[in-house]
């Protein structure tokens, strides 16, 4: 055996020659060659993260871009897809079809998408674009396509929560509710602040009501969380404590084996309780202004939220410096008084 074929086998491990093969069988077709909807579909392959959406949406990209090359992409032609999109109807999620696969229809012409999601489809594609740089897919020296391009401004996030009188009329109301569980996944969803589709998917194996702690998997943002689970929300919980594989908020009808659809019974709650505009996504806002309000940092709400980056929290910034004016007004008012 010669210096150079003993250093090839031990660069090369037999038991890794397999999956090299497959690389190098993936890197075939030359980057130049490779369409946009093909590359689109190797990312979905193997994309894991837990955004619910990224499918809907690099599917609106392929039919826009699908048969241009990647060496054809520049930031002139996702400037002009942005612009094409933000001429369509916004969509609004039906279901899932036999397939499993997400179903949407346009709300109309007279809704069409807003600079936030906008932003958000402008993220799903850059997001294949990085990627195909990183697994080296993308033609040597390419430009990401999406660099340069500013995003669009968007309105300071809605903030609505509920005040004591209606959150009593609303509690009362989900613990009357035809679906069991109801009062307990509001609850939790206002005391940790997590989402409605992390709640759905809580199984009991994540729960530890003993230490007051639930793990979530991955969330929207990629990442994993501890929800602190307060005693009041153990207590709530403690009735309907079963086996580990069965979700926390499953279906009655499917004995807790799939995730509720309890969309119906939260409107009547909701309806019963004689409250405008409130969705169930503003008990999430709800955790998040009770906590500004009792003077809790924004890092600290960012923290319990999961938002990666802290401008996510500061639409709640208004409500921690009324809490601190209050306090300041109490505790400093007679210093440098005008005395008569």
């Amino acid at each position: 055996m010669n210096v150079q074929q003993k250093f090839a086998d031990e660069a090369i491990p037999s038991a890794n020659a397999a999956s090299l093969a497959q690389r190098l069988k993936a890197l075939a077709v030359r980057p130049q060659e490779l369409k946009v909807r093909d590359l689109i579909d190797r990312y979905m392959a193997v994309y894991a993260g837990a955004d619910t959406t990224r499918a809907q949406r690099l599917a609106a990209w392929t039919a826009l871009i699908g048969d241009f090359s990647l060496e054809q992409v520049d930031s002139d032609l996702m400037h002009a897809g942005r612009s094409e999109l933000a001429s369509q109807p916004a969509l609004v999620y039906l279901g899932l079809d036999y397939q499993g696969r997400r179903i949407f229809r346009a709300k109309g012409r007279a809704k069409t998408k807003t600079p936030a999601t906008l932003n958000r489809y402008m993220v799903a594609m850059a997001a294949v674009f990085t990627w195909a740089i990183e697994e080296r897919l993308a033609p040597r020296g390419w430009i990401h396509p999406c660099r340069g391009i500013k995003r669009l401004p968007e309105p300071d996030g809605r903030v609505r929560f509920l005040d004591e009188a209606e959150r009593v009329r609303l509690f009362d109301e989900c613990k009357a509710s035809k679906y069991p569980r109801l009062y307990a996944l509001a609850l939790m969803a206002m005391l940790t602040g997590a989402r409605k589709g992390e709640l759905l998917a809580l199984r009991w194996r994540q729960v530890d009501l003993d230490t007051g702690v639930a793990l979530l998997g991955k969330t929207k943002n990629g990442d994993r969380r501890t929800l602190v689970l307060l005693p009041q929300l153990v207590e709530a919980l403690k009735p309907f404590a079963g086996d580990r594989d069965r979700y926390v908020f499953g279906s009655v009808a499917s004995r807790y084996q799939l995730p509720a659809r309890m969309d119906s019974a939260w409107r009547d709650a909701v309806a019963r309780a004689q409250i405008r505009d409130f969705k169930f996504h503003d008990l999430r806002h709800c955790c998040a202004s009770y906590l500004a309000q009792a003077g809790t940092p924004l890092n600290v709400i960012a923290e319990v939220l999961g938002h990666r980056k802290l401008d996510m929290s500061r639409r709640y910034a208004h409500l921690t410096t009324q809490t601190k004016a209050t306090a300041m007004r109490h505790a400093l008012a007679a210093i440098g008084s005008v005395e008569t």
